[in-house]
């Protein structure tokens, strides 16, 4: 089987990989957790996930619903790692609801005619409407991670992007968007580990891209423009969730536990929902490079 971009992840693994993140690879059972540090020492078991995936669900329908009929608008941001499972949490957290009013919004790289409007322009137009609900899969910060760990934008227009997304961000809130910004974070072993599986995985390559492979030898860079960016935008009114999300299942159900405590709707089942686990979940104190 032919390997996307001629097997460059698992090159990397073999020959310039940590000899640490290697060998944890090496190591790993399935289940195992091997980010070090991570509260919990295997994956959450798949019973007890599947349950209260289940009550979750449900609760995320009866949100919707009120969603709907208040008018509220609801604007969630899933930032992170590359392969912390961004794409995996936005699925299973709209996978019950009415996707005419839970929409994804993950934008290309800019057109040449975006490249000359405000920053922020493009994503003005995805924002929620009354009684919706939007999941930026990526969203405004790459501006604050990715484009400048690739030189893809100036040290001056980052500097002027730190300037503004706090007023930008406080706007959208003092306008009556709910805004939720998730940063999703893996250890490297397990980031590694995860790309390895998705390139061995015809249905799944189509995840990687170019960006993803050449970010593998930059995660020190990576890990200066996350710390950075958290620092710099983390706001009162518009602060982050950092989930560890070493551990898929526990990372989507605490998504979801965030979102629905965050508010009072009908028949609301707080005991269904469950506690949010904050060993895992927090602000960027809890954030691990």
């Amino acid at each position: 089987m032919d390997l996307p971009f001629d097997g460059a992840i698992s090159a990397f693994y073999k020959n310039d990989a940590p000899d640490e993140v290697r060998n944890a690879i090496k190591r790993a059972e399935k289940g195992d957790i091997i980010t070090p540090g991570y509260p919990h020492s295997e994956r959450l078991a798949g019973k007890v996930y599947d349950k209260d995936y289940a009550k979750l669900q449900i609760e995320m329908v009866k949100l919707q619903s009120w969603v709907r009929d208040s008018g509220t608008r609801v604007a969630m941001v899933f930032e992170g790692r590359d392969a912390a499972g961004k794409g995996g949490t936005i699925r299973r957290m709209r996978e019950n609801l009415n996707p005419r009013a839970a929409r994804v919004v993950a934008l290309n790289k800019p057109s040449d005619v975006e490249q000359g409007q405000w920053y922020f322009q493009r994503y003005i137009k995805h924002m929620p409407s009354s009684g919706d609900m939007v999941f930026f899969d990526r969203s405004w910060y790459n501006r604050g991670v990715v484009e400048p760990v690739f030189g893809f934008c100036t040290p001056e227009q980052n500097t002027h992007f730190f300037t503004q997304v706090p007023e930008f961000e406080s706007m959208l809130v003092d306008d009556g968007v709910h805004l939720f910004k998730f940063w999703l974070n893996v250890g490297r072993a397990e980031q590694l580990r995860r790309m390895l599986a998705r390139e061995s995985d015809p249905l799944k390559q189509w995840k990687l891209s170019g960006i993803d492979v050449k970010g593998l030898s930059k995660w020190d860079a990576y890990t200066a423009a996350i710390k950075d960016t958290l620092a710099r935008s983390h706001t009162s009114a518009a602060p982050w969730t950092v989930i560890r999300a070493d551990d898929k299942r526990r990372a989507r159900l605490n998504a979801m536990r965030i979102v629905l405590h965050a508010f009072e709707y009908p028949q609301k089942n707080a005991k269904a929902i469950g506690a949010v686990d904050d060993q895992i979940c927090g602000g960027p104190d809890i954030w691990d490079a």
